[in-house]
């Protein structure tokens, strides 16, 4: 009887570590914030593009608003370009303080992390941004 259950332990445990490993039982977790996250989530400089203001401007969105989803956000990888060039692009997503389902696009640079757009995912404001 305690080899049965010796066996029975064994199997559950080599299950346990193959499902470990496996890429698709990840869930959601794949797009928390961690301490090895390709994406600097405090860089020492915010640049924000142009585009990325007048976004801003007509999206209600402040740069406190920015700074949060950087620190916060998830990762969207279908949204992102992390092999763009000259430099790669990611699509971070989450709620803001006041409420504001968003996605923000950053592209890590030596200069700093620049600002490429933000979208409310939730309302689709009159812009005339060009």
């Amino acid at each position: 009887m305690k080899n049965i259950l010796f066996r029975v332990f064994i199997f559950t445990l080599t299950i346990l570590v193959a499902c470990q490993g496996n890429p698709g039982n990840r869930g959601s977790q794949d797009n928390v914030a961690t301490e090895n996250d390709v994406i600097d989530r405090h860089p020492n400089k915010l640049i924000y593009t142009k585009h990325a203001r007048c976004r801003m401007d007509c999206r209600h969105i402040d740069e406190a608003e920015v700074q949060e989803i950087l620190q916060e956000g998830r990762i969207n990888y279908r949204k992102s370009e992390p092999a763009g060039r000259p430099d790669p692009k990611y699509a971070l997503e989450g709620t803001t303080h006041d409420g504001q389902q968003v996605r923000i696009i950053f592209a890590p640079a030596k200069r700093g992390m620049v600002v490429i757009t933000v979208i409310d995912l939730g309302t689709d404001w009159s812009c005339n941004c060009k």
